[in-house]
């Protein structure tokens, strides 16, 4: 006999899989006091997480730094995270895949001069469909990448490597950006004037036949960045890491972000400037293309099937 039909989503809080409309925190909260919050995207292909593993790692690289303690080890992290994949899988279709979202905080906090952590850690752990609608025109057409007034938070003050939910200055610098161009991806600037990254990810740009992309001294360490790095050596496309300036991105052949949703979406224009020739280069869709033979699924496909449906 089967068991009852899923209707509403499942989500973990600290040990306990409750409903959705259940699933509360209290206003003490570190993560409503302070955005003192830890987090992690994952994505599933064909249902099965992708890199969960190097996922859960970085995760708890940034939980150490910031002196926070899950209460959970690594092994039983994930297990709860494929808990909670399992308790959702019944809502996702065949052609459907999920993000997979962790949120640790400090825990409880008493109003006060001192953010130390006396109460146990907040775990939230949560699956949410992968609406990919948005970006489906960009893997043909390309997006408009333009640099935002603010500048990267400094690595001296909060290592980028840190991925944390303290979202305002990434969606200041995106609404910045949508100033110029209301569908604009960001481009960030470090105070040096080096590009560092995206709002959710990272920049590459090919010349010459060569992959670049900034290295990890000003931008988060992606996933997806690494993968796109793994790809080009199995393909034998040279790559190097190194500061780049926006005049590497204006005469670029090619330029492309890279995030967990997406994979890959290329950039055709830079500031209003045509990249290349003003399609997508041809070293983009063979990374692609890469991507979607390693994960066994047409990425860009499944992308355009959730607009015809």
């Amino acid at each position: 006999m089967s068991g009852p039909e899923i209707v509403e989503r499942q989500v973990y809080i600290s040990g306990r899989m409750v409903p959705e409309s259940s699933a509360t925190i209290s206003i003490f909260d570190s993560a409503i006091l302070l955005g003192d919050c830890i987090t992690e995207s994952t994505r599933t292909f064909r249902h099965t997480p992708f890199h969960l593993d190097d996922h859960i790692n970085r995760l708890y690289k940034s939980l150490k730094v910031c002196r926070v303690n899950p209460g959970l080890t690594p092994e039983q992290m994930t297990a709860a995270t494929l808990e909670v994949l399992e308790a959702n899988r019944a809502l996702m279709g065949p052609d459907d895949d999920c993000w997979i979202v962790h949120n640790i905080s400090r825990g409880l906090m008493k109003p006060g001069p001192s953010p130390a952590q006396t109460n146990p850690a907040t775990v939230m752990i949560f699956t949410s469909h992968m609406d990919l609608r948005g970006w489906v025109k960009y893997y043909t057409e390309g997006c408009h990448a333009v640099t935002s007034f603010s500048r990267a938070i400094p690595a001296q003050s909060l290592d980028a490597r840190i991925k944390n939910r303290s979202r305002l200055f990434y969606t200041m610098a995106d609404t910045e950006a949508r100033l110029m161009d209301p569908e604009a991806q960001v481009v960030i600037l470090d105070i040096d004037g080096n590009v560092s990254e995206n709002k959710g990810g990272n920049i590459f740009a090919v010349a010459d036949g060569v992959l670049k992309t900034p290295s990890l001294d000003n931008c988060l360490a992606g996933i997806s960045r690494q993968t796109v790095v793994e790809l080009a050596l199995q393909l034998g496309i040279p790559i190097r890491e190194s500061s780049l300036q926006m005049y590497d991105l204006y005469t670029a052949d090619e330029v492309f972000f890279t995030s967990t949703p997406y994979c890959i979406m290329p950039a055709t224009k830079c500031n209003g400037l045509v990249v290349g020739d003003g399609k997508v280069g041809p070293i983009t869709a063979r990374l692609l293309a890469a991507w979607s033979e390693l994960v066994g699924m047409d990425i860009v496909g499944q992308a355009q099937r959730q607009i015809q449906t």
